[in-house]
């Protein structure tokens, strides 16, 4: 299994981005997707999980700002930020879970004040 997060850059406070994250097969083989991130000095963190049937999850942190979903078709999961925060800068990756975990490379957000 391959995956591939692409989408990161920099953008001021306040801003969005859609990260994405190519896989190399139907994401809805998998039983959870899931987008994590690794912030400056910290340990690697959830974010947000899909399931297979569909059904998503965002931590406290992040509810009501960042959205999961996937296109099955494309093969590929998204993560919609909004209303960015300085806090938010960090690599986001993406995993899928199956009988064990996929990780792809990180895309690097940088969000500045």
């Amino acid at each position: 299994v391959q995956l591939q997060a692409f989408g990161g850059g920099l953008v001021q406070a306040g801003g969005s981005l859609r990260l994405s994250c190519a896989a190399s097969e139907s994401t809805a083989r998998f039983t959870f997707m899931n987008w994590y991130r690794r912030a400056p000095g910290k340990e690697r963190e959830l974010v947000a999980t899909i399931t297979r049937i569909g059904s998503t999850h965002v931590e406290d942190s992040w509810k009501g700002r960042f959205t999961i979903s996937r296109e099955v078709a494309r093969n590929e999961l998204y993560l919609q930020m909004n209303n960015l925060k300085p806090e938010d800068t960090a690599v986001y990756y993406c995993n899928a879970v199956l009988k064990e975990p996929y990780w792809g490379k990180g895309t690097l957000v940088t969000v500045s004040s």
